[in-house]
């Protein structure tokens, strides 16, 4: 059993992805004010590529706004765009998986349970 689980460990250890050794840093741009105001811009010769600009939030945190690309291994370039603020963080791209839509019937009860919401009907727990 030792040694199934050893074989295991030393073929994920393999197959596990190398970075570009080779890979050089293009563009390396950053600016901080101080006073939590930044941006920050990254390239390398590989395509990874991230930009990101944050600000000071009213509630002490940091919000943040960018986009992060790289390749993926089959060569399709994978962008996300994301913001991260007080709302939490919300990436965008359309590598992300989306729920399956609500069917008919969930939508019409969701519309119901509201309007007796703004009616005001109230249900004993």
């Amino acid at each position: 059993m030792k040694l199934v689980v050893l074989a295991c460990v030393v073929t994920l250890a393999l197959a596990a992805p190398r970075p570009d050794e080779t890979a050089e840093t293009l563009v390396d741009e950053r600016s901080d004010s101080g006073d939590g105001n930044f941006n920050y811009n990254f390239e390398t010769s590989n395509g990874i590529y991230e930009e990101r600009v944050g600000t000071p939030g009213e509630e002490g945190q940091s919000n943040m706004g960018g986009t992060i690309r790289f390749t993926l291994p089959d060569g399709t370039l994978a962008e996300i765009v994301f913001v991260a603020d007080a709302a939490g963080y919300r990436p965008e791209s359309p590598l992300i998986p989306t729920p399956h839509p609500l069917p008919a019937h969930a939508i019409e009860q969701i519309a119901f349970a509201e309007e007796q919401r703004r009616l005001g009907v109230e249900v004993d727990k």
